[in-house]
């Protein structure tokens, strides 16, 4: 993928937004989605002609409130790189992150679904893998095995122990079922170190609430 994007003038100024709430991409992360509304087989129809970019971005506010809620100001932009259609009419497709964006403006489209201006200059450092010469695997293996036994939950310990740096913190960020903001928070950390550092304390304060005494109210 970092093949096809040597920099942000690679990427598009205007691109399609999927808004889901509690759903994150990260950049060089896999995130399969099931795709049965009109409007947004419309939107993968559209970019399967196009330039096959999609942005994933949440809604800041409750989206049973309003057809159109207002969207977070950071997204992340991926690749179209997997697509089947189901019998029933669904596309069963894969996104893979690319990079991060601003909202510059949502524009006044005539599609059904939403489009936007994206700024990637901010996060145009997210076109190269990240460095993972600091990552502290054991402490984050700790916190994940303490998480998952509270849950009641297991892991393939062994691909968990030799996923790469970044795969591993990019799988768990994306799979485990963070609340939307802490989802967002992943998404908008400063930098890879600040991304594991929140995902670990995430971990760490999962299992501490989970352990803590049980209460009657």
């Amino acid at each position: 993928m970092s093949g096809r994007y040597h920099g942000i003038d690679d990427l598009p100024g205007t691109i399609p937004v999927f808004p889901l709430t509690g759903v994150l991409l990260l950049p060089r992360g896999q995130l399969p989605l099931n795709v049965f509304e009109p409007r947004y087989l419309t939107m993968v129809d559209a970019t399967l002609s196009g330039g096959r970019i999609i942005g994933m971005i949440q809604p800041s506010e409750p989206e049973e409130k309003t057809l159109k809620p207002a969207l977070s100001q950071v997204g992340c932009a991926g690749r179209l790189t997997s697509y089947r259609e189901a019998e029933d009419g669904r596309y069963l497709i894969t996104l893979t992150g690319i990079c991060r964006f601003k909202v510059a403006e949502e524009l006044a489209a005539d599609t059904p679904f939403r489009q936007v201006r994206a700024d990637f200059a901010p996060f145009a450092s997210d076109l190269a893998a990240s460095e993972d010469s600091d990552f502290p695997r054991d402490r984050l293996i700790g916190a994940l095995k303490a998480y998952l036994t509270r849950r009641d939950l297991k892991a393939d310990w062994q691909s968990v122990m030799s996923a790469p740096a970044e795969t591993l913190v990019n799988a768990l960020s994306m799979l485990c079922p963070f609340e939307p903001a802490e989802k967002q928070a992943l998404l908008e950390a400063r930098d890879w170190g600040e991304r594991v550092a929140i995902l670990v304390a995430l971990l760490e304060m999962a299992s501490a609430a989970a352990s803590g005494p049980a209460t009657i109210n």
